[in-house]
């Protein structure tokens, strides 16, 4: 299922990894959530995000959950991005070699992000990674995180050298994030973001976003993409009316916990019932609790029930 830039599109399941707990991957209820979110419909799903931890984790668990992920999605017919994220090019390299080797059907990387990348190697980095994929699809994880943000001439230096970059993930704080940033990524590369802007960026040209709300609720979400997609933007801003009031009451309410994206995105699917994973996220990181999840579903229940509904 070779990806291209028409099919590269949509929001992609950005999927937590379950934890058992002795803290060792939990592949049996991942696979079952990757089964789920294949069979609601999901256009692909993707790991090794800041959701999935990919921070936290060594190269053969990195390597048991990447398997996993490829294997579930194609028995489904659906295909699978690997993120291959590191704090060096040779980490990188190792990781985006064997998802090729397990058949992902693409990967994503941000740039080393412990020291800041100078620019004479910014393409440099990418064109070994893209050597060692072996000519999968690539996306660029676009994070403030990453100490460097990318302009569009380097973005656009990129694609040149390295033909195989197909879609950019844009965060807040990045070019791909604004209305002109995007328009102008969007003539050369996909460019995916979050849910709570595809009302503002919609006319700007994005095409799908790495999605955690597609597992809270893929009934849900699938609607807001379909608007999007139609170019209906009366309903995409009355939909953008209703999921922004989730968006502040998660920040509001657990933001102050020091939840990260990998808590917030367990309790969203956990709440809503669709989601099989864990409570768990890796220490030094806060997880979140059982009366976290009860206290979602009641506000989902109050303010937000279709969420519910899947």
């Amino acid at each position: 299922m070779k990806l291209t830039r028409e099919t590269f599109v949509g929001p992609w399941a950005g999927l937590p990894v379950a934890w058992d707990d002795d803290d060792r991957f939990d592949e049996a209820t991942y696979r079952e959530a990757v089964d789920r979110c294949c069979l609601a419909g999901v256009p692909g799903v993707y790991t090794g995000g800041t959701t999935g931890e990919f921070y936290a984790m060594e190269l053969d668990e990195f390597q048991a959950v990447a398997r996993a992920t490829v294997d579930a999605c194609h028995a489904h017919g659906r295909p699978a991005m690997i993120g291959c994220s590191s704090t060096y090019t040779l980490g990188a390299v190792r990781r985006a070699a064997f998802a090729a080797e397990v058949g992902a059907d693409a990967i994503q990387v941000a740039l080393p992000f412990w020291m800041e990348v100078e620019e004479a190697q910014v393409i440099p980095f990418f064109q070994a990674v893209s050597r060692a994929a072996g000519g999968l699809p690539i996306s660029i994880y676009e994070t403030p995180r990453a100490k460097r943000v990318l302009t569009v001439p380097m973005h656009r230096a990129v694609c040149e050298a390295v033909p195989e970059y197909l879609m950019v993930k844009a965060n807040a704080g990045t070019v791909g994030a604004t209305p002109e940033g995007c328009r102008e990524l969007s003539q050369f590369v996909n460019v995916f973001v979050g849910e709570g802007l595809w009302g503002p960026l919609g006319r700007c040209g994005i095409r799908g976003g790495c999605s955690s709300v597609v597992y809270w609720n893929p009934a849900v979400c699938l609607q807001m993409w379909q608007e999007v997609a139609a170019e209906d933007w009366p309903a995409v801003e009355a939909s953008n009316q209703r999921i922004r009031p989730l968006f502040e009451f998660l920040k509001s309410t657990f933001a102050p916990r020091g939840f990260t994206d990998t808590a917030f995105d367990r309790l969203g699917g956990l709440a809503s019932g669709f989601l099989p994973t864990s409570l768990r996220s890796r220490a030094p990181y806060p997880g979140i609790t059982q009366d976290d999840v009860e206290t979602l579903r009641r506000w989902y229940a109050a303010h937000f029930p279709a969420m519910l509904e899947w």
